[in-house]
């Protein structure tokens, strides 16, 4: 019997390996694992050590309130909010400053993120069209057809529109929601709060401000 227990034990000890043997294993494993991470093409460490080079900074666009700053812009593009836009700046602005149609612009785009009025540029301006005088911007509503007869002009407007609409010009009228030339003085003008005075026109806000205005 004391035979066969030693046979049995000599057996084991033949075919498991020791723990000290599987220890040399698992730390031999580990070297070459580390040397393998050592071995990485040039090309792939270059890349690693890209990702930690700070990022260009973006230069800031240089505006100037004029006919030859717009000039100098690429013709302007956008879907139907940005040609909404540019046409109310048409009709509404053509004859104004640069800087007073970015005000008029401005007070579109203030609407639309007030929460009192539509939430989408057409649906500001359009607000109210169909009821003859009774719409927001009165050349909705006139009862005349819109017609572009100015290509010059519109292109231009076209341009304040893209560059309102991207968020490139300062803020000029203080979160103003409403405007009016100079020649009216509507019943609203005397309880809304005046921010500012550009071109023809006078710019206000309610007597309140919101979180986005």
């Amino acid at each position: 019997m004391l035979r066969y227990i030693m046979a049995v034990a000599v057996s084991a000890a033949t075919v498991l390996p020791s723990a000290s043997f599987a220890e040399r294993e698992a730390t031999n494993s580990a070297k070459r694992e580390l040397v393998a991470r050592s071995e990485l093409p040039g090309q792939s460490f270059r890349d690693y050590l890209n990702l930690f080079k700070p990022r260009k900074v973006v230069e800031p666009v240089q505006i100037s309130y004029s006919n030859d700053w717009l000039d100098k812009q690429p013709k302007a593009t956008g879907d139907e909010n940005w040609k909404c836009l540019a046409e109310a700046l048409y009709f509404e602005a053509r004859g104004e400053s640069v800087r007073g149609q970015f005000a008029v612009a401005e007070v579109i785009l203030n609407r639309v993120e007030s929460g009192r009025f539509p939430n989408s540029l057409c649906g500001v301006i359009r607000q109210g069209t169909g009821k003859k005088y009774q719409c927001q911007f009165t050349y909705t509503c006139d009862g005349h057809k819109e017609v572009i007869h100015e290509k010059k002009a519109y292109e231009r407007v076209a341009k304040v529109a893209r560059a309102a609409i991207d968020g490139v010009a300062k803020e000029l009228t203080e979160g103003a929601t409403h405007y009016h030339t100079k020649a009216v003085r509507p019943s609203w003008s005397r309880v809304y709060k005046e921010t500012a005075r550009i071109g023809v026109h006078i710019f206000y806000r309610h007597n309140y401000r919101t979180a986005s205005n």
